[in-house]
């Protein structure tokens, strides 16, 4: 073989030396007029062998042309004409023609290697084509393997030649024609020629769009081999990957488009393939080192541009590609792709009038919806509109597929979209929708017409209906459309009449036909018989029969008219059946408090099989039948079950049919008697009294107390309550409203309530009380009964401390919202005394490490802080109260100041307590608090953390440390309290806290600046707080002695700290900046005169001091501005604030409505006015006469430096006294 090949080569060597001319001149004739010329000759009988070779190597010259410049073209011309001679007669004597070529081996293989010369010198494109169809139909008639073989190898050589890719367009062409006509070479290729691979990359990067296509093409063949494609898989990891895909995205010609998305076509087939290039991550690894590779394309964004194409061939392909990929796992790819707003595109091309490109973007976006990201994106809302239009628009076409593609997206979507986003956002939509429905229902087409009861089923779920106003008469012509679309499924022999009818006419034929069909769509839509059984009793027959009517009032009915005396048995049994299967689902449809189990279900099923064929007695005798206290047999009994269950389903669902009084008797009497007989219900059985009695419970008609014994004896022989709860607020009431109950019961049945309530009511904490927004009707029940019965808080204090985190949050938010409604009921008594109790034992209980002793714990914290918060004036603090300051100073002493959570309400508790009670009370706590040297070590630790870059506390626990400190110092300094551990505090490191304060932390500055003005004022001799230097100091100068323990540079670190702080403008800070500055002058002006006033004329402080008065109009009214200036005067500072202006400041005041400022300002004018009065320099008597007004003017309060009432807040969740702050 090698042999022959060899002498191949030579043949093909001398092909390329004699056509090495360019194409050009007579290239104008088409194939059809060369074919027609060639078509002559052949007719007059078949060439001979040897001839037809020859002639196709070197054919003869033709009559009438010219040699010379022309000799190149006629050449091409020739061998045009030649090889569409040959072509025409491989097509009319292939057998012939390939026996001839077939005798002679060798003749066939120089024959080939002319040919492939041929093909490789020529740059005619439609003499290559031609070149490449004759090698193709010759090489797959002939099916000789060492022709092949020799074909493959001379492929390969030429490319291995080839020094660039510019010639290669026709051997790869030929490559990719060839396997995909014999599709077996794709494995033969990349086993024995494996390093073409690097020459088709070679062709990838070359900067030809039609080599780039053909390379494409011929990677999608070796691809669709699931053998080649596992020997190429590293081969496309580590090289073809990532440069594919950049290919694909900057594709210009249609050819290379087409071509790409085949060789991903092929790709997206192999789920190895998929998740390569759907790693965004490791497309861009290994794009590091491909050269032509962008490593930030991906593919959804790729095929996003596609769809963007106004080409329908491109489009229809895009959507194929994501299909692919979604196939293998849409809960793995699908985010991608929504991320990258396919959906939007994909919903837009269903208006498209081609039928091909709606089924696919159908069919891609069925596969989207099974994300739920799909839905919270709201691509359902942004899309509906077109997917109703479309199924409106293709309903009208023959094509049955795509009916029932769009069908199938219509039910996802509808099954599929959360309730609380509303799909259709206008009536009108939801008309078309069932319009569209309606029309699908009634398809000719089976399999149509049952995606549509799909969809219908899907359609009428209660969230899609509440659009107003509801379009009842569409609903009802869905529903005819949809039922009697439902008799034919089960075909009937009876004929169909208009629903209507059973509002004038009550015939048990009929009925039973009615009947028969709600009993089909059990059967029809298995998957959606939950939901169609709770639609029948919630809306459908409230439209239809009377208002106040339901399925089951209406089956009973039926049985009692017609069925009583055991006649009409076909319409009983259809009537039973039909409530054994709404019965069972509805008992069986996961609710709140989730589906029975398997064992109740089938005890049900059995009792309602055996039960309701013997129903057929009308409300007044089931009632009566139900108290009746005598002995009951097994038969009788099993039907009071079967009563009792229908009266539940019916009374869950809103269809009360009978009195509630006359019910409520009949079930006590039903539970007596089970008790008189010693029997025990089944637990559903149980399960339905319970709630009929909470239900049918007047206000003022209690359980005796006979009824209560008995019900705890039942539910003491039930292992979990939770198998007979329902959660309804009248349950609730019902287990809490009996002291029996509660005592036993109360703990278990409000976790249960807390546990499956929905909402936790957080948007309620922040509520005023001007703008209360309705609650809802769970915790009006909840707070009547907490009103009446306080005790229960008892109850809800201890879920706090012991149930799950989520169930805690839910009872605290309810409490806060409880106490914040109702001010007027004094429970914190009650309160903290149980909280008492149990601090006490989980100190004792895990008194090394309390933090981890519940995860409650910080939670049962802040209601005890909400509780102190809710003390709205000063009160002694009682024995409770002081027992409490103890035991969480001690609780605090054993953290550390890691556990912010128990840290945090902690401290707030403990600031609110000393600052919210009468000033002996004070005295009291601040010497309880400063004998726990736990606390104080605590606190010092906190401190030193203020400046630490890692492993600091939050800012908030930080800000009530600073404020505790500052509390408990001027607390200690007042009352000479004994001090039993100190506080060390480095001077330096507080003022660099304060001249680089934290981001976004206001509250801490001022929480600093307050314990800064608190020791200013106290002289720095406080017992408490000792101020220690940081490192070695320097040797003192003589105005340092002056000022000890201060120096002159801590000073002016200090001022210029202020200052800047005071820039910020914020209110809370600025008026602690000014109380600190006061405090500050205070010192200075104590020990040198002098320089507090160099301090207070300093010329910056002018400049401060008009920037904050360029706030705003009257800014000069903000109470820290009327502070500074009164400073400033006090200090005679006339470089700051010149007399000039001061009258322009009286003259603002004036002109203002004193009655619209707040306590705080008015405070700070009359302290400016009483500073100017004292000094006497006004000698303007007009000025004086306003000074005279405005004091007048003031009202009497404000010289009383009562706080305001609003004083106690909580910032960010640290408590704060405004008054602490400012004064």
């Amino acid at each position: 073989m090698r042999a022959v090949c060899a002498g191949k080569s030579a043949a093909s060597a001398e092909g390329k030396r004699g056509d090495g001319c360019e194409a050009g001149g007579d290239g104008g004739h088409s194939r059809a007029q060369e074919r027609g010329r060639g078509g002559a000759s052949i007719r007059e009988g078949p060439l001979p062998a040897r001839p037809a070779l020859a002639a196709a190597r070197d054919p003869p010259p033709v009559p009438g042309l010219r040699a010379g410049a022309a000799a190149g073209p006629r050449r091409v011309v020739r061998k045009k004409h030649m090889l569409s001679c040959f072509q025409d007669a491989l097509v009319r004597h292939t057998s012939l023609v390939t026996q001839l070529v077939s005798q002679d081996q060798r003749v066939c293989i120089h024959f080939i290697s002319v040919l492939f010369g041929l093909l490789c010198s020529m740059e005619d494109g439609s003499v290559t084509n031609l070149c490449i169809e004759v090698l193709i139909q010759i090489t797959t008639h002939l099916k000789l393997e060492q022709t092949i073989h020799c074909l493959l190898d001379e492929c390969h050589k030429e490319l291995c030649n080839m020094p660039s890719m510019r010639g290669s367009l026709a051997t790869l062409t030929l490559l990719g024609k060839l396997v995909d006509a014999i599709p077996a070479l794709a494995d033969e290729l990349v086993m024995e020629h494996g390093n073409l691979m690097e020459h088709l990359l070679r062709g990838l990067v070359y900067p030809s769009e039609g080599i780039q296509a053909s390379v494409c093409y011929l990677y999608g063949k070796l691809y669709s081999s699931p053998v080649a494609a596992e020997m190429l898989s590293g081969h496309f990891r580590e090289k073809l990957f990532p440069l594919f895909l950049s290919i694909l995205d900057g594709a210009q010609t249609k050819e290379l488009q087409i071509n790409c998305l085949g060789l991903l076509r092929q790709l997206l087939k192999y789920d190895l393939f998929v998740s390569m290039i759907m790693n965004q991550d490791g497309m861009e690894e290994s794009a590091k080192n491909i050269e032509g590779s962008s490593g930030n394309t991906s593919l959804p964004l790729v095929l996003k541009k596609l769809l963007l194409s106004r080409d329908e061939t491109l489009q229809v392909a895009s959507a194929h590609c994501i299909t692919a990929v979604l196939v293998h796992s849409p809960a793995k790819h699908a985010p991608a792709f929504i991320h990258a707003d396919i959906p939007e595109f994909l919903f837009e091309h269903l208006s498209s009038s081609s039928e091909v490109l709606v089924w696919s973007s159908c069919n891609c976006l069925t596969l989207l919806v099974e994300e739920p990201l799909f839905f919270s994106k709201c691509h359902t809302v942004y899309g509906i509109e077109a997917v109703v239009r479309s199924l409106q628009g293709s309903l009208k076409m023959n094509n049955i597929e795509l009916h029932k593609q769009g069908l199938l997206l219509f039910a996802e979507i509808l099954t599929r979209q959360p309730e609380e986003i509303k799909l259709f956002t206008s009536s009108a939509m939801c008309r078309d929708a069932g319009r569209a429905l309606q029309e699908a229902v009634s398809s000719p087409v089976l399999e149509v017409a049952a995606e549509a009861l799909k969809a219908t089923s899907a359609f009428l779920r209660k969230d899609h209906q509440s659009t107003p106003p509801v379009q009842y008469g569409e609903l009802r012509a869905l529903l005819e459309a949809m039922l009697n679309r439902c008799a034919e499924f089960s075909q009937t022999l009876l004929s169909r009449r208009p629903l209507r009818h059973l509002e004038q006419t009550t015939h048990p034929a009929l009925m039973e036909v009615f009947l028969s069909i709600l009993h089909n769509l059990f059967v029809i839509v298995p998957h959606m018989k939950e939901k169609f059984s709770k639609k029948l009793e919630d809306l459908v027959l409230g439209r239809w029969m009377r208002a106040s009517s339901s399925f089951i009032r209406l089956t009973l009915e039926l049985k009692a008219r017609f069925c009583s005396d055991l006649s009409h048995s076909a319409l009983n049994q259809v009537c039973s059946n039909f409530l054994y299967y709404m019965c069972l689902n509805l008992l069986s449809a996961p609710e709140k408090t989730g589906p029975p189990s398997k064992e109740e279900l089938s005890a049900v099923s059995e009792l309602l099989q055996h039960g309701l064929p013997q129903i057929s007695s009308r409300s007044p005798e089931s009632l009566a039948f139900l108290s009746d206290r005598q002995y009951m047999e097994g038969a009788a009994r099993q039907r009071q079950y079967c009563i009792l269950l229908l009266f539940y389903l019916a009374y869950i669902h809103e269809d009360r049919f009978v009195s509630e009084a006359e019910l409520f008797e009949a079930v006590q009497s039903f539970l007596l008697s089970l008790q008189d007989q010693g029997e025990r219900p089944p637990l559903v059985v149980f399960k339905a009294s319970i709630y009929l009695l909470a239900i049918c419970q007047d206000k003022d008609n209690t359980l005796r107390e006979t009824m209560v014994s008995a019900i705890r004896k039942f539910l003491e022989g039930i292992p979990d309550l939770q198998l007979v709860y329902t959660h309804h607020p009248l349950l609730l009431r019902f287990f809490l409203l009996y002291p029996e109950l509660m005592s036993r019961y109360g703990h278990h049945v409000l976790e249960l309530w807390f546990f499956w309530e929905d909402s936790s009511y957080e948007e309620l904490d922040d509520v005023t009380s001007a703008g209360q927004p309705a609650l809802p009707a769970s915790l009006v029940v909840l707070f009547q009964l907490l009103r009446s019965i306080p005790s229960i808080l008892l109850i809800l204090l201890d879920l706090i401390y012991s149930s799950p985190v989520d169930t805690a949050h839910k009872v605290l938010n309810s409490l806060r919202t409880f106490l914040r409604r109702n001010e007027d009921i004094q429970v914190g008594g009650l309160i903290r005394g149980h909280f008492l109790l149990i601090l006490q034992r989980l100190l004792v209980e895990h008194g090394a490490s309390p933090s981890g002793a519940s995860g409650n714990l910080p939670l049962l914290l802040s209601l005890l802080s909400l509780m102190q918060l809710r003390n709205v004036s000063e009160q002694e603090l009682d024995s409770v109260a002081m027992k409490l300051l103890h035991q969480v100073s001690k609780l605090c002493g054993k953290c550390s100041p890691t556990d912010v959570d128990i840290l945090q309400p902690s401290f707030n508790f403990l600031y609110w307590s000393l600052h919210q009670t009468t000033p002996s009370s004070q005295k009291r706590a601040a010497a309880v608090l400063l004998s726990s040297t736990g606390l104080m070590e605590l606190l010092e630790k906190m401190l030193a953390l203020t400046l630490a870059k890692a492993d600091s506390p939050r800012t908030a626990l930080l800000c009530s440390a600073w404020l505790l400190t500052a509390s408990f110092s001027a607390q200690q300094h007042k009352g000479s309290l004994q001090v039993h551990q100190t506080l060390s505090v480095e001077m330096d490191q507080v003022l660099k806290a304060l001249s680089f304060p934290k981001k976004k932390a206001a509250l801490l500055s001022a929480a600093i600046l307050c314990f800064l003005r608190t020791a200013l004022r106290q002289s720095f001799s406080s017992a408490l707080v000792a101020l220690v230097p940081s490192g070695a100091q320097p040797l003192p100068a003589t105005e340092d002695t002056v000022l000890a323990p201060l120096r002159m540079s801590q000073v002016r670190s200090l001022v210029i700290g202020l200052q800047n702080l005071l820039v910020q403008k914020d209110p809370l800070l600025s008026q602690a900046c000014v109380g600190c500055l006061e405090a500050l002058l205070d010192y200075l002006d104590a020990r040198s005169p002098d320089i507090a006033l160099h301090v207070a004329s300093q010329p910056w402080n002018r400049f401060l001091l008009f920037t904050l008065l360029d706030a705003g109009e009257n800014s000069f009214l903000r109470p820290e501005i009327l502070r500074l200036m009164t400073l400033f005067m006090r200090y005679r500072s006339s470089s700051v604030l010149s007399h000039e202006e001061v009258g322009d400041v009286l003259q603002g005041v004036a002109l203002a409505d004193l009655s619209t400022l707040s306590n705080t300002t008015l405070q700070a004018l009359h302290g400016f006015f009483q500073q100017l009065q004292s000094m006497g320099h006004l000698a303007d008597h007009s000025m004086a006469q306003t000074l005279q007004a405005s004091l007048e003017g003031l009202p009497p309060s404000t010289s009383s430096g009562q706080p305001p009432l609003q004083d106690m807040l909580c910032l960010g969740g640290v408590a704060v006294s405004l008054s602490h702050i400012r004064n």
